[in-house]
């Protein structure tokens, strides 16, 4: 029958014990004591460590979700910044309502429809063609039923006038001669297509 170790025996394993765990976690960055949850029944303090990550264990690197979500914010930037260049050609244009059509003009005291356009879109830091054909190849190509604010939307066959999209089927332009720079029912005129800057 194997004998049972005496209590000094059984002190110095302890203690050795202690001694050994103590070594051990020494090596590790400085601890902090947890409280205890209940000081009356708590037996032994509990001590959490901050431990550091091994050397030459990299971060992991960005899942799908993130890399998405990375891609669609780089793509929503400059998508943001066209948006906001069409909101200011618009002001800009509709501050010229009442200012007379002069075939050729491009501004500030008076306007044909492309000089309109194109000085909208300069004052809002984008550099539009100067005539209304050439203005019908630039940006993206827009359905009617797709029309924002800010459009540039063509009309006649071959292109001869062009406005730019105010909404709700509205366009500002530069009409002809005798017309002041105005706001027109977009169905008024035969339309040819539309552009986005």
């Amino acid at each position: 029958m194997p004998q049972r170790p005496t209590a000094p025996a059984l002190r110095i394993a302890v203690v050795a014990t202690t001694a050994a765990a103590a070594a051990a976690l020494s090596v590790l960055p400085t601890a902090t004591a947890a409280p205890a949850p209940d000081s009356a029944s708590a037996t032994a303090p509990t001590v959490s460590r901050d431990v550091a990550p091994a050397a030459g264990v990299l971060p992991a690197a960005p899942g799908p979700a993130a890399q998405t979500a990375a891609a669609a914010s780089s793509a929503a930037a400059p998508a943001a910044q066209a948006a906001a260049v069409r909101t200011s050609a618009l002001s800009t244009a509709m501050a010229q309502l009442g200012k007379p059509y002069s075939y050729g003009a491009d501004g500030p005291s008076a306007f044909d429809c492309s000089g309109l356009v194109s000085y909208a879109f300069s004052k809002a830091g984008k550099d539009v063609p100067r005539t209304s054909s050439a203005q019908a190849s630039a940006g993206t190509k827009v359905s009617k039923s797709n029309l924002k604010p800010g459009d540039l939307v063509f009309f006649y066959k071959p292109v001869s006038h062009v406005g730019i999209y105010a909404g709700d089927g509205q366009v500002v332009h530069a009409s002809t001669s005798g017309q002041p720079v105005k706001v027109s029912d977009m169905d008024a005129m035969p339309f040819n297509s539309a552009r986005r800057i």
